[in-house]
């Protein structure tokens, strides 16, 4: 571990005391596990006393079926790109739609003064309507990341200034980087002349799953 990082480790340890769930090292980065609870002011500390002044983003992940999805193929090599998986641990995630820790916001911060970075990773309590604090008002930045994560993900900032759709539709239904929406969308869309206007349809093409080519050498 480089000198540097164990001493921020340090100093989390000693000024965030028992306001964190876990702290871990791997890579020579550290990742803070926080409850949504103690987030915002778990956040509020890192900026004012540990000195990380700049949120670089804030994204959401869906971890439905995460480790259940690896492809199996009689045709691919059992390592690099294109190997085919059979044997594997089952990794512990979420099985089902209201699963526990379905869903986690992650926050990357930067501290330029210390040229440090940190990962912070929260899980909403409620994987149906996931909800953690804003933390806008710390960053003001964090206000587009976090409508971001909203539109895609569905995730609901509470205290957020202006929480609403930043990237898809202000029409669209569901959120498409969740694992369990349809990969062809619930709609489609196209101009009609005849109309003036964009008119919304049901999705006419079929999802299809394509076999992945193996290229040897």
């Amino acid at each position: 571990m480089k000198q540097s990082v164990q001493d921020l480790q340090t100093r989390i340890e000693e000024t965030l005391a028992e306001q964190y769930e876990q702290l871990n090292h791997e890579f020579d980065e550290l990742t803070l596990t926080v409850s949504p609870q103690n987030l915002h002011r778990v956040m509020l500390s890192l900026r004012d006393q540990l000195g990380f002044e700049m949120l670089m983003d804030v994204c959401g992940v869906d971890y439905l079926s995460f480790g259940q999805t690896n492809w199996e193929s009689d045709q691919a090599v059992n390592t690099g790109f294109s190997r085919g998986v059979f044997d594997f641990e089952p990794i512990h995630q979420p099985e089902g739609l209201d699963a526990p820790k379905r869903f986690c916001v992650v926050y990357h911060l930067l501290s330029i003064n210390d040229n440090l970075r940190l990962r912070v990773k929260t899980y909403p309590a409620d994987s149906t309507q996931p909800m953690v604090d804003t933390v806008s008002d710390i960053w003001n930045v964090a206000n587009w990341f976090e409508r971001e994560a909203f539109d895609l993900f569905g995730i609901i900032f509470v205290g957020h200034p202006d929480l609403r759709r930043i990237l898809t539709d202000y029409g669209f239904v569901g959120h498409p980087l969740r694992k369990d929406f349809p990969l062809v969308g619930h709609v489609e869309m196209r101009y009609d002349s005849e109309k003036g206007r964009v008119v919304y349809e049901p999705v006419s093409i079929e999802n299809r799953v394509n076999v992945p080519r193996v290229v040897r050498h």
